[in-house]
């Protein structure tokens, strides 16, 4: 399997800038050594306003911002027994954000921290009990 590498802003800026001054999406291949369905996903993505950054994103777009994902830190060190369903709720009445418990604990991690879960006590029935 063929590994995959990311291009950086800087050489999908040189792929783009090629593209538009006439040269073909297999000349631009050649030249840089990369596949030419590279080079094609890309002059498809590129978005109307030029900016080449995010003429390449992947995959479905990020619920949270920067921005609440550095309130689910600090609200999860303040309070370090919250529960990944407590900092959602928190998280949806500050900022209005509706996420999901493993949204939350997924950021939470992805930082280095990890919420508490809560504890499920199943009372004992008679039929666990046998004295």
């Amino acid at each position: 399997m063929a590994q995959r590498k990311h291009l950086d802003d800087f050489l999908r800026g040189r792929i783009i800038g090629q593209l538009e001054c006439g040269h073909t999406q297999l000349e631009v291949s050649e030249e840089l050594g990369i596949a030419q369905s590279v080079i094609s996903r890309l002059w498809q993505r590129f978005p109307d306003d030029g900016n080449v950054s995010r003429c390449y994103s992947f995959g479905r777009p990020r619920v949270t911002t920067p921005n609440e994902n550095r309130y689910l830190a600090v609200t999860a060190k303040r309070n370090r027994r919250s529960t990944v369903s407590d900092l959602s709720r928190q998280l949806s009445s500050a900022t209005g954000t509706t996420v999901s418990r493993q949204t939350v604990y997924r950021r939470l991690e992805h930082i280095g921290l990890y919420a508490c879960r809560p504890v499920r006590c199943v009372p004992l029935t008679a039929t666990h009990c046998r004295l």
